[in-house]
C-alpha cells in the first residue's frame, strides 16, 4: 500500500508573483524585504510553481501582503485586488 503524494496548491506561484509585482519589486528586492535566505533562482522557482516555499517564507509573504496564509495556500481563494504593503 503506497502513500499518495501531497497535493500542492496550483495557484501559489502566481499569487507570490502577484504580490511581488503589486509592490513593484525585483526578485532580489523581494528576497531582502522578506528577510529570506534564498537565491533569486529559488524565488523564481516559487513564482513559476516549480517549488514550494517553506512555511516560514510563506508566512513572510502573507505578513508582507497583509493576508492570512490560507489565502496563499487555498486555490479557491483570491488575493485582494489591492494589497496593503506591510514591509
Amino acid at each position: 500500500m503506497g502513500t499518495k503524494p501531497r497535493q500542492r496548491p496550483r495557484r501559489l506561484g502566481e499569487k507570490l508573483l502577484q504580490i511581488r509585482l503589486s509592490f513593484g519589486l525585483s526578485q532580489n528586492e523581494m528576497i531582502r524585504r522578506l528577510g529570506a535566505e534564498v537565491s533569486q533562482n529559488t524565488l523564481s522557482s516559487y513564482e513559476l510553481g516549480n517549488r514550494e516555499p517553506s512555511l516560514l517564507i510563506l508566512l513572510s509573504y502573507a505578513r508582507a501582503a497583509g493576508v492570512p496564509m490560507e489565502v496563499l495556500a487555498d486555490d479557491d481563494l483570491d488575493l485582494p485586488v489591492k494589497l496593503r504593503r506591510r514591509m
